[in-house]
């Protein structure tokens, strides 16, 4: 697999020279000052993909050329919207740079209630908690209906949980649910983001769906005839909150987008964390099922608790069998050498990786840290991928064992 790095841009306190330091040869990044629904321009595109070259890497992987809500809902003026994304496509395809990486999650992207929570090592990870989403849902937000989404013993913690919280508690809480995410460009108030959620509610599953098929097919039609791969993100977490319908968090939801666009052109991006957090998924299982269309992958793990809160683990701890899953990629990398594949090498990032030592220290002192991207967490998690990867070719090559 090609070893890749998420670099958010000249911005990012984890520069180019970092990401050549950790032993990755790739950079998955994208022009986020420019996602607000308009083509990317091509001068723009170059002028990235010229630091990247520059700094002796490669830009392997879009990530992400944003949906705008409108393409979501079929609202507004989303004939233009979706105009405006093939214009992307070509943009970067004809840069050279093929895979492209999107989500098509109603109004959030992934969700977090704590972005420092400390492990027993000392290390801080990202969390979601069960009882912090249904305080902020049932005394914060105040959704209608939100009560009958929480059984009765989370609603009694999440009762008890808000009866202890200061109002700079509610507001950081709200904060985390609503109105963050690395290189969005935009956020929500409480009162916009209720006002998206009965729009899904009006929308539903089956209309989610439906839209976001419809928008695949259209756009992977341009991606075919430049040559270039779409892979879908999964939900992250991978199961409804707020009420908000998913449709991309099961192994069932991905075979029913392959299976109504089965262009090649348009696959999945294989998130071993996002499709992790839901127990239904069965990670090792779907790299052998949907590997002709696996495009990308997210390494990375969740521990999974009892409620169904998890947090970020270690790459190769958690609940996902990550050897395992790195195992079937590599051999769905040689499936498709054998079959002459350009396409053979799988793309792959560490993904999501823990505060450590001295980026711990950073933090606190005031330098800006994307919460999930330090730089010793990943080298950390790239390191640990690495060292499977080796060891699978080893054994397959009969030098292990």
């Amino acid at each position: 697999m090609e070893q890749t790095w998420r670099w958010f841009g000249p911005d990012d306190s984890v520069t180019l020279a970092h990401v050549k330091q950790a032993g990755a040869t790739g950079v998955v990044s994208a022009l986020h000052h420019m996602n607000q629904g308009r083509a990317w321009p091509e001068d723009e595109v170059l002028k990235r993909k010229k630091l990247i070259e520059d700094a002796g890497l490669r830009w392997s992987v879009v990530e992400s050329i944003a949906v705008h809500e409108d393409l979501k809902t079929r609202t507004g003026d989303f004939k233009n919207l979706i105009e405006q994304y093939k214009g992307s496509i070509r943009a970067v395809a004809r840069a050279g740079v093929k895979t492209i990486c999107y989500n098509f999650m109603a109004i959030t992207d992934w969700t977090r209630t704590d972005l420092h929570y400390k492990l027993p090592s000392g290390g801080l990870a990202l969390r979601f908690d069960w009882t912090d989403v249904a305080t902020y849902d049932l005394h914060i937000l105040k959704r209608p209906g939100a009560e009958a989404d929480h059984a009765e013993a989370r609603r009694r913690a999440a009762a008890a949980r808000f009866a202890a919280m200061s109002e700079g508690d509610q507001s950081n809480l709200e904060k985390l649910m609503i109105d963050w995410l690395p290189a969005r460009e935009f956020v929500y108030d409480r009162a916009g983001f209720q006002k998206l959620l009965d729009v899904y509610k009006d929308i539903g599953e089956d209309g989610l769906r439906a839209n976001m098929i419809a928008f695949v097919r259209e756009v992977s039609e341009t991606a075919a005839e430049e040559g270039a791969r779409l892979c879908i993100h999964p939900d992250d977490p991978s199961f409804p909150i707020f009420g908000m319908p998913r449709v991309m968090s099961t192994a069932a939801d991905a075979r029913a987008l392959m299976e109504a666009v089965p262009e090649p052109a348009s696959g999945l991006t294989y998130c071993t964390g996002a499709f992790g957090s839901n127990r239904a998924n069965d990670m090792v299982a779907m790299a052998r099922e949907f590997g002709p269309r696996i495009h990308f992958a997210h390494l990375r793990n969740v521990t999974i608790e009892e409620d169904g809160s998890f947090y970020e683990a270690d790459h190769l701890d958690g609940s996902t069998d990550m050897v395992g899953c790195v195992a079937a990629l590599m051999a769905e990398e040689d499936r498709r050498r054998a079959e002459g594949r350009a396409d053979a090498e799988i793309p792959m990032r560490p993904d999501h990786g823990h505060l450590l030592v001295d980026d711990i220290e950073s933090v606190r002192n005031g330098v800006k840290v994307n919460p999930g991207y330090s730089c010793i967490g990943r080298l950390k998690g790239l390191a640990e991928l690495r060292g499977v990867m080796r060891t699978v070719e080893a054994f397959r090559g009969g030098r292990l064992g």
